[in-house]
């Protein structure tokens, strides 16, 4: 009992030592934030800073550029010179927009603006005026360009004395963010420090109580890694043979599927065959069948003919058949089979994904072996919506055996649907005959392979085939 409460004691100290470390990390980290942060705004406020400042300086280029056309226009009377002048004023006043929007979170700079938007404004009515006297006076300009220049120049030097107050708030401002962030970015580095020392310290605390008090505990958790790997390992094992048992119980019902259809197609085609040779006598017996009975003789015959076609495809689904053996790739082999579907591909609009991670050889009847993955790309074509449907078609190999999964996301199938999904004569399409994944399945198993669904309602379905590689 003294030794259960000293483990009590020492998993309390352990659990303690690790928590406060997990906390002072969490601080840590959570301070680290807080810097990356800072840094941020930082670099925006100078970026912010920088961009300002070169606006003022576009501006105060703009205005320049417009009075020297201007002042050319009036030397030469060339209205060439007048093209730096023509678009200045909407591109002075995009521009002052822009400066506004920067310096929107400061009420100082927004003032300042207004008397930078008022002076701007009084040196194109100046430029207006200029031009006005330029277009109606031939001679005389020198003194009218004197006192634009001397108008100018009075209201450009405001401009100028205007920007240079706003860069030097911005200049202060910036100081005093470095100061803040520097100031910030101490004591977050002290606290860090701490932090990082006290966690290391908590550590190996926990760490040496944790080796002194729980060797045992290591013994028990190796006992329990391995127990867990057998379990594991028997858990693979029951799947394995789950799934082999699935493989049998497949093929077994295939056999039996296979014997109940020759016993049906005996017992139905001997009175199949009497009812054609009675239909026959009858036409034989009666020389001038009026036209009621001809309609009844053709019914007979048709439906007849029909029944013995219905018994043959399910023989021929049914039974194994001999097959002409040859080595091809199966990436050919499904690459063949999407391209036998490529107009329902292309009318559907279907995606197609191939995910090829092998080109295994298989040694197959080259032209039947396409049969169940056509009949697959089929049956997922008419389960998915046009234009939203996607078919993903994979290769791999495991085991020496070479295996393709073939998914969809259609509609699926439920519980019920998915237990008879291999039967004869089991569908549920309006115009389907039910053998297609009978034949399908009867293919893979002359192959001496398997084939597998997995589905569920809503979702799509997933066929799996393994066959054996070369």
């Amino acid at each position: 009992m003294k030794k259960v409460f000293e483990r009590v004691k020492a998993d309390k100290r352990i659990i303690i030592g690790y928590s406060t470390s997990l906390i002072l990390l969490m601080v840590t980290y959570v301070l680290t934030m807080i810097a990356n942060n800072q840094l941020k705004d930082r670099t925006a406020r100078v970026e912010y800073t920088y961009t300002i400042i070169s606006t003022l300086e576009a501006l105060l280029s703009k205005l320049k550029d417009a009075e020297t056309g201007v002042r050319g226009y009036a030397l030469t009377r060339d209205k060439s010179f007048l093209q730096p002048y023509e678009n200045s004023k909407q591109i002075c006043d995009s521009i002052y927009q822009n400066i506004k929007k920067l310096t929107k979170d400061n009420a100082v700079q927004q003032a300042r603006l207004l008397d930078i938007k008022n002076t701007m404004n009084r040196r194109f009515e100046i430029f207006v005026s200029a031009i006005e006297y330029y277009n109606g006076n031939a001679l005389d300009t020198n003194y009218k360009l004197r006192e634009i220049q001397l108008e100018s120049k009075r209201e450009m030097d405001k401009l100028r004395l205007i920007v240079a107050v706003m860069k030097e708030d911005e200049r202060r401002l910036l100081e005093k963010r470095d100061f803040d962030l520097k100031s910030a970015f101490a004591t977050i580095n002290n606290i860090t420090i701490i932090s990082l020392v006290l966690t290391v310290m908590l550590v190996v605390i926990g760490f040496v109580t944790y080796t002194n008090e729980n060797k045992g505990r290591i013994t028990a958790m190796n006992n329990l890694k391995e127990n867990q790997q057998q379990l594991s390992n028997r858990v693979d094992d029951l799947n394995n043979a789950n799934t082999e048992l699935k493989q049998m119980k497949s093929l077994e019902k295939f056999a039996a599927t296979g014997r109940i259809a020759r016993t049906i197609a005996h017992e139905v085609r001997n009175p199949l065959t009497n009812i054609n040779l009675a239909t026959s006598q009858l036409k034989t017996d009666i020389p001038s069948p009026d036209e009621n009975m001809l309609y009844l003789f053709g019914i007979i015959d048709r439906n007849s003919n029909r029944i013995n076609k219905l018994i043959s495809d399910l023989l021929n689904s049914t039974k194994f058949t001999e097959l002409r053996f040859t080595t091809m790739a199966v990436n050919d082999i499904l690459d063949e089979s999407i391209n036998m579907a490529k107009d329902r591909i292309e009318l559907n609009q279907i995606t197609i994904k191939r995910n090829y991670t092998t080109n295994c050889k298989l040694n197959i009847d080259a032209e039947k072996i396409k049969i169940p993955f056509l009949n697959m790309i089929i049956n997922a074509i008419e389960a998915m919506e046009p234009g939203k449907g996607i078919l993903e078609i994979t290769t791999k190999e495991e085991n020496g055996k070479c295996v393709i999964v073939v998914s969809d996301n259609g509609k699926g199938m439920n519980t019920d649907e998915l237990s008879k999904v291999f039967d004869p004569y089991y569908t549920n399409k309006p115009t389907g005959h039910g053998l297609g994944l009978t034949n399908t399945q009867n293919i893979i198993f002359n192959h001496q392979g398997s084939i597998n669904v997995e589905s569920e309602a809503g979702k799509g379905s997933t066929f799996t085939v393994k066959l054996i590689v070369a």
